[in-house]
This record gives C-alpha cells, sequence and structure tokens, in this order.
C-alpha cells in the first residue's frame, strides 16, 4: 500500500507514529511525505528529520522549507575567519527570509544536536527528490510538493524547475495531466476552498493534502490505492 500525508510543520513525531498505526502501515508499504516537515511548530520538525534517517520504507520529497534551509545550509559551517568572511549580504538575506517563514523552530533545535547528525541531516535533504511517479493497480500518480507552476499538458515533469514545484500556487480551477493523477501539499485547503479547511481536496486532475498542520489542523494520511483517509 501506498501512504501519503504532506506539510506537517513540526508535528509532533510520536503523533505520526499514532496516525501510521491507525492506518495499520507496516514494513511491506511505502510512504511519502510531500515535503515541509520542518519549521513553524513544536521542535521544527527535527524529530521527524531525525525518524526519517532510519526509515527504509518513507520517502521525503523536498518541500520549499526544506529548500530553505538547504539554501542556509552555510550557516552549520565551521566558524573561521573565512567562513565569518564569507557571510555576504545575500546570505544574510536569505537566512532573514528564512527565519521570517518560521525556521526558527528547526534552526533552534538543530542546533541541539551534535555537529555529525547535523550533516546528516543536511544530506539527507540534499538527496530528497522534487517529485515521485508511483501506480496503484487502477491508477497512475506524480507526487510533488506545490503542484506545478507555468503548467503545460506538452511539457514533461522533468521539464519543471525546482520553483515550479515547490512554489507553485494553484487555483482551484486549474487542471493538470488527464492520465496521471497529482497529489500535493503547500497549498493549505482552506485557501483553495474554505469549505475544505482541515480536509482534503480533490479534483478532476489533482488532489490537495495540506489540511492546515501548520495552523493546528490535524494532518491526515491519505492511502492512495483505495483513497482511504486517516486521522488522529
Amino acid at each position: 500500500m501506498i501512504y501519503i500525508i504532506s506539510d506537517l510543520h513540526g508535528y509532533p513525531v510520536e503523533r505520526l507514529k499514532m496516525l501510521l498505526k491507525k492506518a495499520d502501515f507496516n514494513d511491506n508499504d511505502f510512504l511519502y511525505i510531500l515535503g515541509d516537515v520542518i519549521d513553524r511548530n513544536g521542535d521544527g520538525g527535527v524529530s521527524i528529520l531525525l525518524w526519517l534517517l532510519e526509515q527504509s520504507n518513507v520517502q521525503l520529497i523536498l518541500g520549499n522549507h526544506e529548500a530553505m534551509l538547504l539554501s542556509c545550509d552555510f550557516i552549520f559551517d565551521e566558524i573561521t575567519e573565512e567562513t565569518i568572511a564569507a557571510w555576504t549580504a545575500d546570505k544574510i538575506e536569505l537566512l532573514t527570509n528564512y527565519k521570517l517563514n518560521g525556521g526558527d523552530a528547526t534552526l533552534d533545535a538543530l542546533k541541539k544536536l551534535p555537529r555529525e547528525k547535523q550533516l546528516d541531516i543536511l544530506d539527507y535533504l540534499r538527496d530528497c527528490p522534487l517529485y515521485e511517479a508511483v501506480s496503484t493497480d487502477t491508477k497512475d500518480f506524480v507526487l510533488v510538493h506545490a503542484g506545478f507552476d507555468n503548467f503545460s499538458k506538452k511539457k514533461k515533469i522533468s521539464d519543471y524547475s525546482a520553483d515550479d514545484l515547490i512554489w507553485a500556487w494553484p487555483e482551484l480551477s486549474d487542471e493538470y495531466y488527464d492520465d496521471i493523477h497529482t497529489v500535493f501539499g503547500h497549498t493549505p485547503t482552506k485557501c483553495l476552498d474554505k469549505k475544505y479547511d482541515g480536509k482534503i481536496l480533490k479534483t478532476r486532475t489533482w488532489t490537495c493534502i495540506d489540511c492546515g498542520a501548520a495552523y493546528g489542523n490535524e494532518p491526515i494520511l491519505l492511502r492512495l490505492d483505495d483513497y482511504a483517509l486517516f486521522k488522529n
């Protein structure tokens, strides 16, 4: 079975494990997390990142918040005259922007880890894919953090830039591929239609599963094989 969840934003890892147990998730299943496990709440998702390092059947797809953290990876360099001198105005702007987007929670938790573990997490995030193509017995899917910016049915998925896939802000009227159903997060469903606050939103060509965990809602776990939903 294939399970999907997205935009956990510091959701407690123990509650994530409870949710997976509720869905009878086991070693024969696979979980895709569609980005943004970090920032905003709690320990900023660092406990989930540590858990991900140990999982063989869970894959994080890169979200814009992970990309923002990676753009600030210079803050994890050893402090020397050379590294201090390399703190340009552009780097300071990147760090300021990241912190304004909820990065403090994650940075504070990362600082408490041994340097080796910090680097392991950064390496893991650098290896995260921008999208995954998966199939059930009845349907083909593409999994991506934010949907598609500059979408065209004539374009291959591999033709999109990273920004197209992690910063897109779809409209409810948007349509994607006819033969492949797109599943994404990033945009809280309440921003697409207020009546979907805290709920998954499915259209003909795509499904948005960001249910607003960043703002206090419970995330929803989607099982692709039968579109069953699970919630704590």
